[in-house]
């Protein structure tokens, strides 16, 4: 499947002989001197029970692409007696500061356990930073204040993992779900639960944070979001989740995320069993693509929205493997999405995408998407690996397709694609 075609790659993370082992990557973007900040679990063995801290290494733009300085422990980013997870960063462009948002879980408490008790053992904790990721504050125990008695009724929750966004209007979102109780525990048998993912906001700048209302219908829950922008200005949140149906689940917001509307299956968009996270990023849609046909050139004029997204998973149905990168021009449109461009071929699950601003470096770099995924020759867990790709790239490495006609456009798929 794919193009033989792969981006150059840079192993960020590496297994180590002890068996030390790297997962759970997030990627964050920062402009205005542009860097990046790559994130992930380090644990004691690749299995979730095993994770001990957070770890980050700072990547800074230079004309023949990125350099990327050693791997430090974030020390402040842990709560005593538990182990942190699931890092989900998210910048504030308005206050330039960077918040780290992550799960701390008690001892070596699994997620099925929690799950099958009833008993939730993870907090919501966040760090913070103003100097792009060098210092970092002391740890903020905020579940009671984001979550409160709703904990009560959650087996176990988590966030991302990957980037959170932030909207126009200044809106912080930090995507994240939970398993909500149907039926406790009794007569010996585990609980009922049912994954749900929804979002944190703050319309404070990270003073205070609110939680939104649960995605309806479809079982969700590993997601991340996307603002959609509309051309008469309005918002449209789009998001994409991880589920056990066999497809990627989506839903769309239009109050920027407090409440979403009945989710939906991605038929184009496959998981295997059991699901696998993947990544989602939003970038504004070409006017014209340089060396493309008239047809292609005019391409974005022709949708109603200006926001298209590429989206990173694996493409095997039967497993983790092969991982790729699909666009779509009108992610509201479940129909919409192209092909996989396969970046890497072998073992690969967990990623998380930035869109690299134009505006930013004078670097051939600019207006790309940099990818963190994790990789290997054996497993998926060997390695966090990093490339980036341009748009070019991608238009020409997606497999060719057969027009699928859109509810919303007279456009739809990449068949004019050249």
């Amino acid at each position: 499947m794919g193009s033989p075609n792969f981006p150059a790659r840079t192993v960020l993370f590496q297994k180590e002989p002890n068996g030390v082992t790297y997962r759970v990557p997030a990627l964050l973007y920062l402009p205005s001197p542009p860097c990046l900040l790559a994130f992930c679990e380090q644990r004691v063995t690749p299995a979730d029970t095993q994770a001990k801290l957070l770890v980050l290494r700072r990547g800074t733009f230079y004309p023949n692409g990125v350099e990327w300085e050693d791997m430090t422990v974030l020390d402040s980013a842990q709560l005593e007696g538990c182990r942190s997870m699931n890092p989900c960063p998210v910048y504030d462009r308005f206050t330039g500061t960077v918040f780290l948002f992550f799960i701390a879980v008690l001892g070596n408490t699994s997620e099925s356990l929690q799950l099958i008790t009833g008993k939730n053992v993870t907090r919501l904790c966040c760090v913070s930073s103003q100097d792009r990721g060098k210092t970092w504050s002391s740890v903020m125990d905020m579940t009671l204040a984001v979550i409160g008695d709703a904990i009560k009724d959650w087996a176990t929750f988590a966030l991302g993992p990957g980037h959170g966004i932030q909207l126009r209007s200044g809106r912080l979102l930090v995507p994240a779900y939970a398993y909500h109780i149907g039926r406790r525990r009794r007569f010996g048998q585990p609980c009922e639960t049912t994954p749900r993912s929804f979002c944190l906001h703050s319309d404070t700048h990270g003073r205070s944070w609110c939680r939104g209302e649960a995605v309806p219908s479809l079982e969700s829950v590993e997601c991340q979001v996307v603002s959609v922008d509309q051309q008469d200005g309005g918002d449209v949140l789009y998001c994409n989740a991880r589920s056990p149906l066999g497809f990627r689940v989506q839903a769309l917001s239009l109050d920027g995320g407090i409440v979403f509307r009945d989710s939906q299956l991605v038929p184009k968009l496959i998981e295997p069993p059991h699901g696998c996270h993947g990544s989602v990023v939003g970038f504004p849609a070409p006017i014209s693509q340089p060396g493309k046909s008239k047809e292609a050139s005019s391409y974005g004029q022709n949708l109603l929205t200006p926001t298209w997204v590429v989206y990173s998973h694996p493409t095997w149905p039967s497993g983790r493997q092969d991982l790729g990168v699909h666009l779509s021009p009108f992610p509201r449109d479940p129909d919409s999405w192209s092909p996989p461009w396969v970046i890497y071929q072998g073992p690969s699950a967990y990623s998380d995408l930035a869109y690299l601003e134009p505006a930013a470096p004078a670097s051939p770099l600019a207006g790309a998407f940099a990818c963190v995924f994790e990789s290997g020759s054996l497993t998926p867990y060997d390695q966090i690996s990093f490339c980036v790709f341009t748009l070019h790239e991608l238009f020409n490495n997606i497999p060719e397709h057969k027009p699928a006609q859109s509810r919303n456009s007279r456009l739809c798929g990449l068949c004019i694609i050249s």
